[in-house]
């Protein structure tokens, strides 16, 4: 799945019943995560095997679903104590890719400006 650099990503950590669909998932979008559906980012979601991540976002006019199923191995999924974690288009690739995120930061970007 290719991210755009500008799209901001959401890892719902814990496990997600894969069950849901399009109207469930924007439900736990508005609800536990407590963000906005129709904002237009990427919200990605895994079940308790590991094994599928689905990723819900709005495209202009409607939902978009995207699923991953792994017919061997394991996502690495984090664990953290927050609800929600916040990724860049990139960590998401990596992580579809079966990378660890936590292990395969980058150096942080810098940002100059001229002064007069």
């Amino acid at each position: 799945m290719m991210v755009p650099q500008h799209l901001q990503v959401f890892l719902a950590v814990g496990a997600t019943d894969m069950r849901k669909s399009i109207n469930g998932l924007c439900l736990l979008v508005q609800m536990h995560l407590a963000l906005d559906p129709f904002a237009g980012h990427l919200f990605a979601f895994s079940n308790r095997r590991r094994n599928m991540v689905k990723i819900l976002y709005w495209d202009r006019n409607g939902f978009c679903l995207w699923q991953k199923r792994l017919e061997r191995h394991r996502f690495v999924w984090p664990e953290s104590q927050n609800q929600v974690l916040g990724l860049e288009g990139r960590e998401l690739h990596w992580l579809l890719e079966g990378l660890d995120i936590r292990q395969y930061r980058s150096h942080e970007a810098l940002h100059y400006s001229l002064t007069g």
